[in-house]
This record gives C-alpha cells, structure tokens and sequence, in this order.
C-alpha cells in the first residue's frame, strides 16, 4: 500500500489493529485462550540449555585460581571467605 501523508498512515494503522484483533478473537472462539502446560506436557517437553555449563563451572573452580593463587596470602584469603 502506498501511503503518502500522515493521515492516510494513521488511518491505514488503526485498520490494521482492528483487523488483527478481529483476527485474534476469532482465533480464540476457535480455539479458546491461551493455557499454560500441564504437569504432565511440562515433564514431557525437553528443552535444550547452553552446553557450556559444566566448563564454567569447572574454570570458576580450577582454572581461575592457578593464576590467582600466587597474587594472595593465605590471611587476604581468608578476609575474602569472612566477606
């Protein structure tokens, strides 16, 4: 569609609203609202996460600290684990 001025744009915007929400509520007569999932579809689903989780676990654990560990005294150490 082209539109040339603002109030052929503002028209063109609120028909296009009406429109969707003619579409959305017929879409809900059809099928009724939105629901969450059930105990049972929940268990079923199977979502996939970052794989990198245990790598950061592990570098958080290890690999930070063989730098670190040089830099402070056993006393800061043990100021950092009191805060």
């Amino acid at each position: 569609m082209g539109v040339t001025n603002m109030k052929e744009l503002c028209e063109y915007q609120s028909q296009k609203r009406l429109a969707r929400k003619h579409h959305h509520q017929e879409m809900i007569k059809i099928y009724g609202e939105c629901k969450g999932l059930t105990d049972k579809e929940y268990r079923k689903s199977r979502v996939r996460q970052k794989n990198s989780f245990p790598q950061q676990h592990k570098f958080t654990h290890n690999k930070m600290w063989r730098k670190n560990i040089k830099r402070y005294s056993v006393e800061q150490l043990k100021i950092i684990a009191k805060i």
